[in-house]
């Protein structure tokens, strides 16, 4: 792969170019964000969303195809399940896996999150600390992990379901959920439901396709792939929109993807 030697401004054309071509509605049937969009209610969205999320490593045929298994169990209405489920109710969740992702961890989710909807009306809430002082996503996901387990009955081995920069993690199936959740724009790709978080404020979702390419194109120098690298990343496309830097996540992941389609790379 030839390296990209234009300046700034070529550069952000390119991946505007890229950006146009992967963020519209057909990227929706082929990404795990398709997931909730079957639904239309917004903590159906939120709920589906976040089990999609959870679940987004691997082949992505076999995410989606897992995540729709778990709705299925579900039976379509993940709000309704999570809010209204009785013990009796969980048994149909026994057995489901998805890697490491087993029947233990997600009693445990469903659990925890009937817990907090009992309590608060959207999953948004978890990952704001105080509505009067700045957002800072480093700070929320630290929060919203030590959130979600604030509680005797958490299983050890669960934790590592949900990430956090505490401990260096890239956090990427949680800053994709944040995308999902927070952007927007006319492509309606992404849903734009959470208001109190600002689009300015979220991180790059830093998985091996857009590592390579933030390595191609010098937005990533430093060696290890932790939060700080998610850091980096994202202070650089936000030279290239300040409001919304992690649409460029359609670019660097598309690249990715479609690669053998960009001449400039090949």
């Amino acid at each position: 792969m030839k390296k990209f030697t234009g300046a700034k401004s070529d550069i952000k054309d390119f991946l505007d170019d890229i950006l146009d071509k992967v963020n519209n509605v057909d990227f929706i049937s082929l990404d795990p964000i398709c997931i909730p969009h079957r639904y239309s209610v917004k903590q159906d969205i939120e709920i589906a969303g976040f089990f999609s999320a959870i679940l987004a490593w691997g082949n992505r045929k076999t995410i989606i195809n897992k995540s729709l298994e778990l709705m299925s169990l579900m039976d379509h209405r993940p709000y309704d399940f999570i809010k209204n489920h009785t013990e009796k109710d969980r048994k149909v969740l026994l057995g489901f896996k998805h890697r490491t992702f087993q029947e233990t961890d997600l009693l445990y989710f469903v659990e925890r999150l009937q817990k907090y909807y009992n309590t608060y009306d959207s999953l948004e809430s978890a990952f704001i600390i105080d509505s009067t002082i700045k957002y800072n996503q480093k700070s929320a996901l630290i929060h919203f992990h030590n959130m979600f387990f604030n509680h005797d009955f958490a299983p050890l081995r669960t934790k590592k379901h949900i990430a956090t920069p505490a401990k260096k993690s890239t956090c990427k199936r949680l800053n994709m959920y944040l995308r999902w959740m927070v952007r927007s724009d006319d492509r309606k790709v992404d849903f734009g439901l959470w208001k109190s978080i600002p689009a300015s404020e979220l991180m790059i979702p830093l998985d091996v396709h857009v590592e390579k390419y933030a390595r191609h194109f010098g937005f990533l120098t430093q060696k290890q792939r932790d939060w700080s690298a998610v850091e980096e990343v994202t202070d650089c496309l936000r030279v290239f929109d300040p409001a919304d830097p992690v649409k460029y996540d359609y670019a660097l992941f598309g690249l990715g993807i479609h690669s053998k389609d960009f001449p400039l790379l090949s």
